[in-house]
């Protein structure tokens, strides 16, 4: 098991950066992946950007180019480095680690309790 703390989020104008935190209770190396996503009012929860051990990222489309994933394996730290925001870039993130269930080989999900970024001028 992992508990995930999400920290960072908030209200900034359209064009500005944030950066989201999230700091996991046991190595970030020890999980299959981590990653942020998102779900915005009245829409589907989607995937923004994933680290998948040893460093695999993947981003969503709409994310590329402004979004940057990174980690810090000493503070078990997984960050989220938006610029360039935009309106539509408004909803709660939050922070997802899979861990491998050695008995299943299954991923199983953890997830933090979700940080609100609001793009608003």
């Amino acid at each position: 098991q992992v508990q995930l703390v999400e920290s960072g989020g908030g209200l900034v104008q359209p064009g500005g950066s944030l950066r989201l935190s999230c700091v996991a209770s046991r190595s970030i190396f020890s999980m299959y992946s981590m990653g942020w996503y998102r779900q915005a009012p009245g829409k589907q929860r989607e995937l923004v950007a994933t680290i998948t051990n040893p460093r695999t990222t993947t981003y969503a489309d709409s994310v590329k180019g402004r979004f940057t994933i990174s980690r810090d394996g000493a503070k078990n730290t997984v960050y989220l480095q938006m610029n360039s925001l935009k309106p539509e870039d408004t909803a709660v993130y939050t922070c997802n680690a899979k861990i491998r269930n050695l008995a299943s080989n299954d991923l199983v999900n953890y997830w933090g309790q979700g940080t609100q970024v609001t793009v608003s001028s």
